[in-house]
């Protein structure tokens, strides 16, 4: 087990700890049940810099900073895969076509609207998230988004014949979503004890609907493609992290 954890740290993250066989494709599909723990400890790096920026760093320049922190602890793994599906499913070709287009390296105008949106997006609620919900907001992010990419992974088909995200469709297991709810309920417990009851239920809320999202999400992709890949694990990822944002920012004003 704690092999497959380390397997989905490196593949989810920039953090390497060990040399483990690539080729593996069985540890890569039961790694997913890691996926939400990974976010959670990826989680910690934007909520670190919150903490050590806060008080005298202006906050646009910080907001930047905390933005420019999450994106690299993943490499800008499921930015990529962002530009890629929008790039393929706005193209309004046929099925066929929309896969070829997100597998051309190449990034397209419907790409580079789907990353600035993207990117100014989590800019701007993480600029009027209120201090004390921030760093909470940050480690939700990141595990909220995984939490819907395990869902995507476990309950829809993988689209094509083959695929890096394929070994993740196979081999994960319906179990994969129980370890992930399990790790998601102990992070709520975890904020419950740290920063009392409204943001934990903040929290709840946010995972509910990054689930939520990522169901709707793979029920529309899977009606147009067949299926989803890897690409569209890595958006559903993204635009979850972004809704798990809102929430948290929604919640404060709701309070």
């Amino acid at each position: 087990m704690m092999n497959e954890f380390i397997t989905a740290l490196q593949f989810l993250t920039r953090l390497h700890l060990a040399d483990l066989d690539a080729t593996d494709e069985a540890r890569f599909g039961r790694s997913v049940r890691f996926f939400s723990l990974v976010g959670c400890v990826a989680g910690v790096l934007p909520a670190g810099a919150a903490l050590l920026t806060a008080g005298w760093m202006p906050g646009m320049v910080r907001s930047t900073l905390l933005v420019l922190v999450s994106v690299m602890v993943t490499g800008g793994l499921h930015c990529d895969g962002l530009m890629d599906m929008a790039d393929g499913v706005m193209s309004g070709r046929s099925r066929e076509r929309m896969l070829e287009i997100m597998k051309d390296s190449r990034v397209g105008a419907f790409g580079v609207m789907a990353i600035i949106f993207l990117l100014l997006g989590k800019w701007s609620l993480i600029h009027d998230m209120p201090e004390s919900l921030l760093p909470y907001a940050l480690v939700a992010m990141m595990a909220a988004g995984r939490f819907a990419m395990t869902a995507a992974i476990v309950f829809f088909p993988y689209a094509r014949p083959e695929g890096m995200g394929k070994a993740f469709a196979e081999h994960a297991g319906k179990g994969s979503f129980a370890y992930a709810s399990l790790t998601m309920a102990g992070l709520l417990v975890c904020f419950y004890f740290l920063a009392g009851f409204f943001t934990a239920c903040a929290a709840l809320a946010a995972t509910a609907a990054a689930l939520l999202f990522a169901l709707w999400a793979g029920c529309g992709l899977t009606r147009l493609l067949g299926g989803l890949t890897g690409d569209m694990y890595g958006a559903v990822t993204e635009l979850s992290e972004m809704l798990a944002l809102a929430v948290f920012l929604m919640a404060a004003y709701v309070k």
